[in-house]
């Protein structure tokens, strides 16, 4: 059962909504793993546009552990609707028990296909999306799609497991497509000027233009297995992933580790949306 440490992370949480600040924690209720995730919003004068999933779930006689961050761009819709449905689409695909890889990336593609569907009622914005997904406190699948990030530590050593899908490294996909990267000074590289990353849910306007394909890891967990922190970019522009686990690792509630580093995040200077979810995988 979940147990949260305020009031909005806990009502938005029953009414399926977001969390726009606040922390949180839990456990599996078949082993070891305990989860804590912390929001913070950023200086943008705008709504938080950061949401989150922490959650083990039973499905088909199996434990999963669904744990995901979505950073919203141009408006909150879109994060919304990720929280809402992504996982959701993933365990509905017909394959997934024994092929999990392809069944994340057609669920991926058909949400984003569905999010563009809905464009008039969603709007212009999209989102990224980082995705754990742990089956039985033993497999672990993570995708992402965007510069949202996912670091698993493995006896201490921290180890990226997701891509940052940023305009400059994907330049060529960007440019075979019709469209191209600003490279203005005092900003960062931008699509068609507008967009920091190259991979996004939704972004009707830019589409064309850009992937929603994810890339997909995968890992055993085992003795060596510590904690995985999922995080918007708020954290990982200001912070290295050693420092992250570092941070992480001595720190034995998951909950406080993720509070500690977001704060940390903010004192560095991070003006952004941060959000944070700590999952440790050992007492």
């Amino acid at each position: 059962m979940d147990k949260l440490c305020c009031f909005n992370a806990s009502y938005s949480q029953l009414k399926g909504g977001r969390s726009t600040s606040g922390c949180g924690k839990g456990r599996s209720n078949q082993g070891p793993i305990k989860y804590g995730f912390s929001l913070v919003k950023g200086k943008a004068n705008h709504p938080m546009e950061d949401f989150h999933v922490a959650k083990f779930v039973q499905n088909k006689g199996h434990e999963l552990g669904l744990f995901a961050i979505y950073d919203g761009h141009l408006g909150d819709s879109v994060p919304a609707y990720l929280q809402k449905h992504l996982f959701s689409n993933i365990l509905k695909e017909e394959e997934f028990w024994t092929d999990p890889n392809r069944s994340i990336s057609k669920a991926y593609e058909r949400t984003d296909q569905a999010i563009l569907s809905h464009s008039p009622d969603l709007g212009r914005g999209g989102s990224t999306a980082v995705t754990a997904i742990v089956i039985n406190g033993q497999k672990l699948w993570i995708a992402n799609v965007g510069d949202s990030r996912a670091v698993l530590s493995s006896g201490g050593q921290a180890l990226q497991m997701t891509t940052d899908h940023e305009p400059n490294t994907e330049r060529g996909s960007i440019e075979n497509r019709g469209g191209f990267v600003s490279n203005m000074p005092g900003d960062v590289p931008r699509v068609n000027g507008q967009l920091a990353v190259s991979r996004a849910f939704g972004d009707k306007s830019l589409k064309s233009h850009l992937r929603s394909d994810p890339d997909i890891q995968n890992a055993d967990i085992d003795g060596n297995t510590d904690l995985l922190i999922l995080a918007s970019d708020g954290l990982w522009k200001v912070m290295a992933n050693q420092e992250a686990v570092d941070i992480a690792r001595k720190i034995k509630d998951p909950q406080t580790a993720a509070k500690q580093l977001t704060t940390d995040a903010v004192n560095k200077g991070s003006k952004d949306d941060i959000s944070c979810v700590v999952v440790r995988f050992r007492s």
